[in-house]
């Protein structure tokens, strides 16, 4: 067979997997054990489910878009990535690394530089529809494998980078300013300085009470859904006691939650302009970018810590699914979602067996959030503010830092400077630029020294 016929070959049979709903991730579904397997997957469904609903609101609403699009979000992207996707095991939803991604288009082009949020919102829907045929494109060529070429270093460098840049973007609800933190790394430090006599030290209590509840009870027991203790604790507080006390709650900032939650949201192009045309090139690569890789990385690592002696994730399929994710997600009111490391390890920890785990967290996410959604609106975003901080602290893992540590000087000076440059400048630029560093400079000066009998045969 010639390669061209053996490249069409290999092109029709992942289209007719990626076709194949009821595939081999579903092997552990059987006659004698599905009972067990039903209810593994509706109990880990259901703490997922509790644990996400706060913190898909939160991610939304660091985003700059309204808490019950977290919650849509979350809901419908793992039901479409459990269908579409290459992974038995992964949890799909809002993760933190696309937070500087999302807020910076909807500052750009929202309320705050003169437009709307529906404008800026269908912007935002247009290039994530453009990333996801990318992504489809990139699974169908089967380039999954390529992806793991992006060095541990900068991995783990980019990693920590954004939870700086969380940590910085939630500092002003941590502390109760009334005054917006945005823009540039700078100029949040700048904006917490200035109105430093502003700070409310009841909301930063209560975002330290919920850092700390949250924190505390996931070390008791991760089948504890503690973000939605710590956050119905916080907003019981800020009810009560505390109500007297200026606190910002959510109602005040976005006004009714609606569990009305699915509304079609179509494309819009904010105008035709070299300027436009850079930013859609520019957030289609890095939405591709951040939803590939990490998905990657999340579905590696859940078939890891699930020991899964059966069907491995597929690379290629999972490109697949994360295209219709970005696609469909956004059009209902959503946003880009990837795989979520801390959701997936919750679920394979709570007893998820087969993909029907996702189906039922997405289920009762939304079924949970319809009848709580009049409370949802009275939680304080001094809570918010302490839950994005947990997440921004749970993403810095001392063990990946060591690992590079092992790996030696040059990938920790790769680490280091990812680090540092994600949060001074953006996502694309500190990733992109810390990887053509790194191939440029270990292609040109730290070349394999070759053995003397080598160099002899060299020069023979």
């Amino acid at each position: 067979m010639s390669s061209a016929n053996a490249a069409t070959s290999s092109v029709a049979d992942r289209l007719r997997l990626f076709f194949t709903l009821f595939d081999s991730r579903f092997e552990d579904l059987r006659r004698d054990t599905w009972k067990v397997v039903l209810y593994r997957d509706f109990s880990a469904g259901l703490i997922v489910a509790m644990t996400a609903i706060p913190m898909a609101m939160g991610f939304a609403m660091a985003m700059g878009l309204r808490p019950e699009q977290g919650i849509i979000a979350g809901a419908l992207a793992c039901v479409v990535g459990r269908t579409f996707g290459g992974s038995k095991y992964q949890v799909y939803g809002p993760t933190a690394a696309f937070i500087p991604l999302i807020a910076g288009l909807m500052a750009k082009y929202g309320p705050a530089s003169g437009g709307s949020a529906a404008q800026a919102h269908g912007f935002l829907v247009l290039v994530s529809i453009l990333a996801g045929v990318t992504l489809m494109i990139m699974g169908v060529a089967g380039l999954g494998k390529y992806a793991k070429l992006v060095p541990n270093s900068i991995v783990v460098g980019f990693t920590v980078g954004i939870a700086v840049a969380i940590a910085a973007s939630n500092i002003g609800e941590v502390l109760g300013l009334r005054t917006a933190v945005q823009g540039s790394l700078f100029n949040k430090l700048r904006t917490v300085v200035t109105h430093f006599g502003e700070v409310n030290g009841w909301a930063l209590a209560l975002a330290l009470v919920t850092f700390a509840l949250t924190r505390g009870l996931l070390k008791v027991s991760v089948f504890i859904p503690a973000p939605l203790i710590a956050v119905g604790t916080a907003t019981l507080l800020s009810s009560t006691v505390l109500s007297d006390l200026g606190i910002t709650v959510v109602r005040d900032r976005f006004g009714s939650i609606p569990n009305q939650f699915f509304v079609f949201t179509p494309p819009r192009l904010p105008g035709f302009t070299a300027s436009v045309l850079l930013d859609i090139v520019y957030y289609v690569v890095a939405i591709a970018f951040v939803s590939g890789v990490e998905s990657l990385l999340c579905s590696s690592m859940a078939d890891r810590l699930a020991n899964n002696k059966g069907t491995k994730f597929d690379p290629d399929k999972e490109f697949w699914g994360q295209g219709l994710v970005q696609i469909i997600t956004p059009l209902v009111n959503g946003f880009p979602c990837t795989g979520a490391l801390a959701r997936t390890a919750t679920s394979i920890k709570a007893g998820a067996i087969s993909p029907l785990a996702g189906y039922f967290k997405g289920g009762l996410k939304l079924a949970m959030a319809y009848f709580v959604a009049p409370l949802l609106e009275r939680v304080p975003m001094a809570c918010i503010g302490g839950i994005l901080l947990w997440v921004a602290s749970n993403m810095i893992k001392p063990a990946e830092i060591r690992e590079v540590l092992e790996e030696g000087r040059f990938e920790v000076g790769m680490m280091i400077y990812t680090a540092i440059m994600v949060p001074m400048t953006d996502f694309l630029t500190g990733v992109l630029s810390a990887m053509v560093l790194y191939f440029v400079i270990k292609r040109a000066f730290l070349r394999p020294r070759r053995a003397p009998a080598e160099r002899a045969e060299a020069t023979a």
